[in-house]
C-alpha cells in the first residue's frame, strides 16, 4: 500500500526524534457546553489553570486532586515547593487580585464564567506531598467566584498522595508508582457526578469503546509535551452520538513514559465515560517536562498560568479539534 506523501514525511520525522507513530485525534460530535477538566497533583494545578484561564471552555467545572489555588507559585519554584505544597501560607487575596487584573486585561477569560461552575476538591488526610491546607485555600480562592454550595471538598479519607479508586491500585497509604491507590472510594465517579449531575451507573463489565493513542505533534512539538496522548472514546460517540468531553490530567511521574497505560486505563474514568457518553482526553507530558509534571510554576514558560501558556494552548487546541463534529467512526472503532 502506498502511503500519502504527508504521512511518509510524518513517519520520517517521528523516526528522527524517536517518537511513536500514532493516529490523528478524531473529530467527534461534542457538546462544547459540557467540557470539564480534572487532574491530580501537578495535573490538579494544571486543571485549575485551565479552568480559570480558559473559563469560557471549562465553565462547566473542574475536579482537583491534591492541588491549590490558581497561580499559587507566581512563577517561582521556591513558592511551588514551599507554600503551594502547604508548608507556608498561601496569599489567597493577592492571587485573587492578580486573577481579576489579568481577566480585565484579557490575559485570561472573564471570571464571570466561573459563577455557574461546579468544583470537586479532594485531599487525602494522609497526603505527605500536598498538605490539606493547600486544598482548603483553593476552596477559599474559588469562593471569590462561585457560591460555596457549588464546591465539594472531600478530605476525610485516610489516603496518601495518589489517584484514589474503589477497586484498583495499591493500599490506600502507599506512596509509590503508579500513584493509584485503592481506598474503597470512587473518586473519578464522585468528580464526574459533581460536575455533570446524576449519571447512569458505571458498567460492571469491560468497556465497549476504544482507548486510542493519538498524535500530539499537530498541537505541540516541544514545551515538555509527549509525541502522543491518549483518549477514551465510547462506542456511541464514535458512531455519531453527541457526547460530552472530560480532560483528565495525570500527575508528576505519572505519564505514559513513566507508568505505561496505568493512568489512562485505571484511574477510574473510562467505565463512567462508557455508560454516559463522555469522551475522556488524556494529554501527556513527555521529554522536557521536569519529573513529568505539568507546568504549574513556570519551568517551560513565564506565562504558564495565562492563556498564552504553550501547554494550555496545546490542550485547548486538542479540545477544539476533537469537538469539530466530524465523526470518523470507522477509524475509531477499528482501534
Amino acid at each position: 500500500m502506498k502511503l500519502p506523501y504527508f504521512r511518509v514525511v510524518t513517519i520520517i520525522l517521528a523516526m528522527q526524534i524517536g517518537a511513536a507513530i500514532a493516529d490523528p485525534l478524531p473529530q467527534l460530535n461534542i457538546d462544547k457546553s459540557q467540557t470539564t477538566v480534572s487532574g491530580i497533583s501537578s495535573g490538579g494545578y494544571m486543571a485549575v489553570q485551565l479552568h480559570v484561564a480558559y473559563s469560557a471552555i471549562f465553565k462547566k467545572g473542574a475536579g482537583v486532586v491534591a492541588g491549590g489555588p490558581y497561580n499559587c507559585a507566581e512563577g517561582a519554584i521556591l513558592n511551588a515547593v514551599v507554600r503551594c505544597l502547604g508548608r507556608a501560607a498561601i496569599p489567597v487575596p493577592e492571587l485573587v487580585k492578580a486573577t481579576n487584573e489579568w481577566a480585565k486585561s484579557g490575559l485570561i477569560d472573564p471570571t464571570a464564567n466561573l459563577a455557574a461552575s461546579k468544583v470537586y476538591l479532594f485531599s487525602g488526610a494522609k497526603d505527605s506531598v500536598v498538605a490539606q491546607s493547600a486544598s482548603s485555600d483553593l476552596s477559599i480562592y474559588y469562593q471569590n467566584y462561585m457560591p460555596a454550595t457549588s464546591i465539594v471538598h472531600k478530605k476525610d479519607i485516610e489516603a496518601e498522595h495518589a489517584m484514589v479508586t474503589d477497586d484498583y491500585g495499591a493500599a490506600c497509604l502507599t506512596k509509590a508508582t503508579p500513584f493509584i491507590n485503592n481506598c474503597n472510594f470512587d473518586l473519578s465517579g464522585a468528580m464526574l457526578q459533581q460536575l455533570y449531575g446524576p449519571l447512569a451507573p458505571r458498567g460492571k463489565d469491560a468497556i465497549s469503546g476504544a482507548l486510542i493513542e493519538f498524535d500530539q505533534m499537530p498541537f505541540v512539538t516541544t514545551h515538555g509535551m509527549a509525541a502522543t496522548g491518549w483518549a477514551y472514546i465510547p462506542k456511541a460517540c464514535a458512531s455519531g452520538t453527541t457526547c460530552r468531553l472530560h480532560v483528565a490530567l495525570h500527575g508528576c511521574k505519572q505519564n505514559a513514559t513513566d507508568i505505561g497505560q496505568e493512568f489512562v486505563r485505571n484511574a477510574g474514568y473510562n467505565r463512567w465515560a462508557d455508560a454516559n457518553n463522555i469522551v475522556v482526553l488524556y494529554p501527556q507530558t513527555g521529554k522536557g517536562a521536569i519529573n513529568s509534571c505539568w507546568d504549574w510554576w513556570g519551568y517551560d514558560d513565564a506565562n504558564y498560568a495565562k492563556k498564552s501558556a504553550p501547554q494550555m494552548m496545546a490542550i485547548t487546541s486538542m479540545i477544539e479539534h476533537i469537538s469539530r463534529g466530524l465523526v470518523s467512526a470507522k477509524s475509531v472503532l477499528a482501534q
